[in-house]
Parts: C-alpha cells; structure tokens; sequence
C-alpha cells in the first residue's frame, strides 16, 4: 500500500459501554476494570474500549476477530448507527458526532454504503430495483439511475440478471447485488460486515478476488469485517485484530504473519499456510519504472541506473525483461525483441503459491500487472523468500 495516502478516517479514544448508566461506568473502564468486574459490579457490557486508529484513502482495512471481539460493533459506529460512549469519529478531519440528523442522514446516503453479510436485498424488488435503490432514495428519477445501475451489474458479472428477483439467485449472485448496490451510490466508503462469510467456500474466493480486482479501478476506501484470517490476509492493505473490544494490532498483512505482538495474533497467525493466504499485493514493491520502445536507442538513455534488469513495454503491452549487459552489447539501430528475456507477469490477486515456482525458473523480478497490462510493480525474489522463511 502506498504510505503517502492521506487519512481519511480517524477513531481516537472510542468506548462503547452497553447499558443503562455507561457514562457513569465509563470511568471504572477507563480506570482499568476489567470487562469481567464491569459485569459483575454494574450489569454494564464493554463492547469497545480505547480504540484509537486510522484509514487511508483508498485501502482496504480488515478489522478482524473472533466472535465478541467487538469487531460489528466497531464497524456500526463508522456511520453513526451506533453511538460511542466516548471517543471521535473523524471523517476528512470532521468529526460525524457533532452533525445534527439531517446532515448525517446526508452524509449516510453521500460518503458511505454498506455491504451487509445476508445481503439485505428487499425481495420484492427486482435486481434492478434493489442496486438502484439508494439512489432512488437519493431523490434520483429511474430514467437517471437506471444507466448507472445497468453498467454495475455488468461490472460485477450479473448483465441479464436486471428482471430477476432475489430469490431466484444463488447465493452468490445475491452478494454481487448487494455489492453492485453499494458501488451504484457511488459512495466514497464502503463498510462490509462479514460480507462474504455466508458464501460457499468457491464462491467466496471468487468474491474476494472480484473486490480485489475492483479496487485496483476504484479506489475505493473499504471498511471489511471479517473472523478469518485467510481472507484478511487476501483483502487487506493492513489489517486491525479486536480482541475483547480492544486492539491488539494494526499493521501490514507481512506484520500480522511475521511479526504479531501478543500471544492471540501469534495464535492466529502461527498455522497459517502463509503461501496459500498471502498475495502478490502483500509482497511487491510497487514500482512501475519500465523502458518502452523497439530499438536500443530507444531505451538506451531510459534504462535505471540502479538496476542491472528493466521491463520493457512497447504501445502498454508488456514484451519482456532486458539486462544491462545486453542493452551494453547492442549497437543502437538493434531490435530489442531480438535480445528479451521472457519473463512471465503476475497479477496482485495471485496467491504466493502460484508465484512460487515462476520466481524459482527465473534470476529476475516478475513484472506485476493488472487486467488491462499495465505495469504495477515487481516481485522480488528475496522477498518472496523472506515472507515464506519459518
């Protein structure tokens, strides 16, 4: 993930007490007793205590836990549905618990949607109806937000399925309705609760590895729940671990496997397969330095003083990989074709086990591209060998 992302989002010092009386048991929590005393003393629930983080534009951050670690109830006060019982929700600077209800109702339906983990549609709306919905309560015609909705359902790979009504889709199909919905509105931040927790192994796959090929156009900043570390590994630029309504760590998905800071994230994290649940995204570095052109001449002045191996592309194709050596023993009017090393790409979505044997058959980086060919860094062998190291 690119650290000079700016921050969008930012929770400081955010309690939730559960019960009638959480202000006046909030200092008791604050003074250190224990979720067990507060239970037993005052009747009172610590749903989440001191959290204190913060989303850059444009990531997807997981926040993940087991069941009870307060992981839900963090994601509802991202949009107000639930009310801290201390604490700032910041959003670019603003802090959302000061906005009266008719600018947060505003904010609700401008800066963010939800993708919820049984997918909410209303069954008696058609698809169509259902993905157009929060612009229809936008004050949007169906003449104006039809186009929109039409083009998202064909992005998530559900054209044809307009008519059709919730129930006679699986599963699967729904979710793509949920997710077309969140992106129709056009929010800048979506919030997605176990979103793909309900689905059939296959298909959850196929679901995290769509989001991950959406983000790379989108940008969206993405807020996703989950109590799987696999798929937190997979989604996140980095990831926070809830653990009793406290956070235990925020760091990288490489962070969480390679360096946990406590006995529970290195529980977690101890039987990953890391080949298996790390990406490509979680390793490369992002660098899209590349030579273009047909001849010597052509990259000769171009070529990375530092690297003794560049990509080369010609009209955004890539062609292959060009040494330093051999662009030094070519006279300039020589055909670059004629001297490449053909290297295959990787895409970001690629797990580490399928990238393993391509990086063992060459001495180079493998060039990382997205769908369309273009080039969005490299994966270096070293690094592969760093991640997967006991």
């Amino acid at each position: 993930m690119d650290n000079t992302r700016e921050t969008l989002i930012e929770i400081e010092g955010l309690y939730q007490i559960f019960g009638p009386d959480a202000k006046n048991v909030l200092p008791k929590v604050k003074a250190g007793a224990s979720k067990e005393d507060i239970l037993a003393e005052t009747g009172h629930t610590i749903g989440l205590q001191d959290i204190n983080l913060s989303v850059k534009r444009g990531e997807i951050f997981v926040i993940m836990g087991l069941s009870g670690s307060g992981k839900s109830t963090l994601i509802r006060h991202f949009n107000r549905l639930i009310d801290p019982t201390a604490g700032k929700i910041k959003v670019e600077g603003d802090d959302i618990m000061e906005l009266p209800i008719k600018e947060l109702t505003t904010f609700r339906r401008h800066k963010m949607a939800m993708v919820f983990q049984h997918f909410g549609l209303m069954p008696h709306r058609c698809v169509l109806d259902n993905v157009g919905y929060g612009l229809l309560i936008k004050g949007e015609k169906r003449a104006e937000w039809k186009p929109k909705a039409v083009d998202w359902l064909e992005t998530v790979g559900l054209a044809g399925y307009e008519d059709q009504f919730p129930s006679q889709l699986s599963g699967g199909q729904q979710q793509r309705v949920g997710l077309a919905r969140a992106l129709c509105t056009d929010a800048e931040i979506l919030l997605m609760d176990e979103a793909f927790s309900a689905l059939d192994p296959l298909i959850r796959s196929e679901m995290q590895e769509q989001l991950i090929d959406l983000q790379e156009n989108l940008q969206k900043t993405i807020i996703f729940i989950t109590h799987d570390l696999d798929e937190a590994l997979r989604l996140g630029d980095r990831i926070a671990v809830l653990k009793d309504g406290k956070l235990v760590q925020v760091g990288t998905p490489v962070d969480i496997v390679l360096k946990p800071e406590d006995e529970y994230v290195r529980a977690f994290a101890k039987d990953v397969n890391r080949a298996r649940a790390l990406t490509v995204q979680t390793i490369m570095t992002a660098d899209t330095s590349k030579l273009e052109g047909i001849s010597a001449k052509d990259v000769r002045d171009s070529f990375p003083a530092d690297r003794n191996h560049a990509f080369v592309f010609n009209n955004n194709a890539y062609q292959g990989v060009l040494t330093k050596q051999q662009l030094d023993d070519m006279q300039d009017d020589d055909l670059l074709e004629t001297a490449l090393i053909k290297v295959p790409t990787v895409r970001r979505t690629n797990l580490l086990q399928d990238v393993i044997p391509l990086s063992l058959n060459t001495r180079f980086d493998l060039p990382v591209v997205n769908k369309q060919g273009e080039l969005k860094g490299r994966v270096e062998a070293s690094k592969l060998a760093d991640v997967l190291s006991p």
